[in-house]
């Protein structure tokens, strides 16, 4: 009998435990269920510029940050590629007016735009990107230090000069082709300008303004103007007006530097480096941040400090010298030894 009631209880106990841990699993499930459904319920619009999600550029950056969050945090995504210039405030309102949580604008040519529309729309957050907009409560600026990361591939540029290679010529001039001359475009060219002249004095730098970001004919013909001028090196600053710089330089045998995005791919015997903008890591971040109702307004400096900014891998080209030079100079920059200016020189 005393066998028997020791049996029982411990069957009770077996059953009671059971009991429990089902019923915490039940919670458990139904906590993963609710914040499945709010995070599927937070609604994250982006729109682009002109240059559209395919510009192998920051508007494609902004885009891959937005899928990841929809894969990773499970939010609801949507984007809208603005046509003309004109767009901007049109599309912005579409997802406000649509109560989305957080509406994305891609680049400086929108500052004007979102101004006008967070204004209206005070409960909607804004992020944009390459802008400075510190006067709203509901608008984050990510602005990033790309003189820093167009300093570290002027420094590979202005060493690659010196070096004996069948693809360089013995002019010693580099060149660098932007697209509308703003701060963002000129903080790369600036930073460039530096990082060449650091290493090599005697070096010339050519620079051409594009006046576009969605053109890659006229990239690849100013390309081809500083190309027969002597550069052998081409750094297109321009969006997706710089895969035509990346054309031309394949097409007449030299190197290539990329911008934004590593974009090696797009011609991996041409394209040496890339000065990389980690546009697709401050989107996710910010939309992140919002989703935990940690969103804050004002300035996000990305920089070679955060690992908001650096460069891509270069090919096999570039002897490790000249990486570890370049890796040094970035060291001298984080610590503060080397300030770089975001200034162009004239």
């Amino acid at each position: 009998m005393k066998k028997l009631r020791v049996v029982l209880s411990l069957v009770l106990v077996f059953v009671l435990t059971l009991s429990l841990l089902s019923g915490c699993s039940s919670k458990l499930q139904t906590g993963n269920t609710s914040q499945a459904a709010k995070n599927k319920n937070f609604k994250v619009g982006l729109v682009t510029d002109v240059g559209g999600i395919n510009d192998h550029s920051f508007n494609q950056l902004a885009y891959q940050g937005l899928e990841r969050a929809k894969k990773e945090l499970g939010v609801t995504v949507n984007f809208i590629q603005s046509k003309q210039q004109t767009d901007y405030v049109t599309n912005l309102t579409q997802f406000a007016q649509q109560k989305y949580n957080v509406v994305i604008a891609v680049g400086f040519l929108m500052k004007d735009a979102v101004e006008q529309v967070s204004k209206q729309f005070p409960d909607t957050k804004f992020l944009i990107i390459d802008s400075d907009i510190t006067d709203r409560p509901n608008v984050a600026s990510a602005t990033f230090r790309t003189e820093q990361c167009g300093y570290l591939v002027g420094v590979m540029a202005g060493l690659m000069e010196k070096e004996k290679n069948a693809k360089l010529n013995d002019q010693n001039v580099v060149g660098v082709v932007g697209g509308m001359q703003i701060p963002p475009v000129d903080s790369y060219i600036a930073g460039f300008q530096q990082g060449v002249k650091a290493v090599n004095p005697d070096a010339k730098v050519l620079v051409s303004y594009t006046g576009n970001f969605n053109d890659p004919a006229s990239g690849k013909q100013m390309a081809l103007t500083q190309i027969s001028q002597g550069a052998d090196i081409v750094f297109g600053d321009a969006g997706q007006t710089g895969d035509g710089v990346i054309n031309a330089a394949k097409e007449k045998n030299i190197y290539a530097i990329g911008v934004d995005a590593d974009q090696n791919y797009m011609a991996p015997d041409t394209v040496m480096t890339s000065a990389l903008k980690k546009v697709d890591v401050a989107t996710f971040d910010v939309i992140k941040s919002a989703l935990n109702n940690n969103f804050k307004s004002g300035l996000v400096y990305f920089d070679l400090a955060n690992n908001g900014v650096g460069y891509a891998k270069p090919i096999k080209d570039v002897p490790q010298s000249i990486i570890d030079k370049v890796n040094d100079y970035a060291k001298q920059i984080k610590d503060g030894t080397i300030k770089v200016s975001d200034q162009v020189q004239k």
